[in-house]
């Protein structure tokens, strides 16, 4: 094989996970948009009801994230690929079928099952399939189908539940996920040699978590936490402050300075290591938040998004790389799992403990406090790098990958 072939980032296989990815997060963004309007205008729900769709779906998430490791170690990652984006689409079509509430409910709880589990394996199969010399820019590549699901998804399905019944985009969906499935079948895995050992069915510490990602997945606990002030009320602080019109071009902002940054960022990482992309971003994330919490124009707003933009979306991808290049080859599946157990509980909590400092402080207070966080992690983040082997030595861990 050719030093090109073997440094190569766009093979065949890697654009299929990257397509199957793609799919599998515009059906989750799109659902996670349309499905409060559902309850509310469908199953004539409160707006605490219409919460609870996403909860819920979130909740099953975390919880089954643990295990996620032990599973894809038992099955192995293209069967636990093939059963769990098979198990998400056939979860996709039930929605047609359901129109009382706490079927809904029951019906997020499952859907949230697979998720878990295929988007853990999709991370830790790509990583394997990327050059280990240039993990940092694939896995950046690799995050860019997660932001185009961020904007596609919440547009299109909105555009298309003004033209068309909502089981109708139910089902549309529900065939976006066929596709991602048939895309599984191209993608090619070289299975761990765990997988063709004797592997113990017991169920200990070690098989929910990888305890050397913990330590990079806490600062992605913390980096998470203060992203849920915009998941969680960006909309609603734009309408506070008479923006509502404009929050929508937050998002476009958001999502182009992630996407345009993301392959300069990556090949940063790889070639100076993660300290060079990861303390600039913090800053910069940082400074977008109070750009945030003082924002009363368009133009302000729309700044804060970009600066955001490039300072959240290196953080996350980067975080990934870390958390799986600390842990041994064929334990990928474990460090991404615990790198989402954090980042999950992160949003989880950030939205409820920011929902509580919105009702007493407002939302100005609210960002600052998010910035503060950021601020916070750049000291922890100093801690972890100093302690363990996730600082500048990075690219030396790569290579021995």
């Amino acid at each position: 094989m050719s030093h090109s072939n073997q440094t190569t980032i766009w093979t065949r296989p890697f654009f299929m996970a990257l397509v199957n990815n793609f799919f599998i997060f515009l059906v989750f963004y799109s659902l996670l948009t349309v499905l409060p309007l559902y309850v509310i205008d469908v199953l004539h729900g409160t707006e605490g009801q219409a919460g609870l769709a996403t909860t819920v779906f979130l909740l099953s998430a975390i919880i089954v994230r643990p295990f996620s490791g032990k599973i894809i170690e038992l099955l192995g990652k293209k069967k636990t690929l093939i059963i769990s984006v098979m198990m998400f689409g056939i979860s996709s079509f039930i929605y047609f079928w359901v129109n009382d509430f706490y079927l809904l409910m029951a019906l997020r709880f499952f859907h949230g099952i697979w998720f878990s589990i295929g988007s853990t394996v999709m991370v830790a199969i790509a990583a394997d399939m990327i050059p280990p010399q240039r993990k940092g820019e694939g896995l950046g590549y690799f995050a860019m189908s997660m932001n185009l699901a961020v904007v596609v998804g919440p547009f299109l399905s909105l555009a298309l539940i003004r033209w068309i019944p909502y089981t109708s985009l139910f089902m549309g969906l529900a065939w976006v996920i066929v596709i991602g499935f048939l895309c599984s079948f191209g993608i090619q895995v070289t299975e761990d040699d765990v997988v063709k050992e004797d592997v113990s069915k017991r169920l200990t510490l070690k098989d929910l978590m990888e305890v050397k990602a913990i330590p990079i997945a806490l600062v992605g606990f913390l980096t998470s936490f203060a992203y849920s002030g915009i998941m969680s009320f960006i909309s609603v602080y734009a309408k506070s402050v008479g923006l509502f019109e404009s929050v929508s071009l937050f998002f476009v902002v958001f999502a182009a300075a992630m996407l345009l940054s993301r392959p300069y960022t990556g090949r940063l990482y790889d070639r100076s290591g993660p300290n060079s992309v990861i303390y600039p971003s913090l800053i910069i994330f940082a400074i977008g938040l109070i750009l945030l919490s003082v924002t009363h124009s368009v133009l302000l707003l729309l700044v804060a998004g970009t600066l955001i933009g490039l300072g959240y979306g290196a953080l996350l991808p980067s975080f990934q790389t870390m958390s799986i290049v600390a842990a041994p080859k064929r334990r990928t599946g474990h460090a991404t799992a615990t790198f989402f157990i954090f980042y999950d509980l992160g949003i989880a909590v950030g939205s409820f403990v920011l929902g509580v400092v919105l009702s007493q402080f407002g939302f100005s207070a609210l960002y600052l406090i998010c910035s503060g966080v950021i601020i916070i992690t750049i000291a922890v983040y100093n801690v972890v790098t100093k302690r363990g082997n996730h600082g500048e030595n990075q690219n030396d861990n790569v290579l021995e990958l």
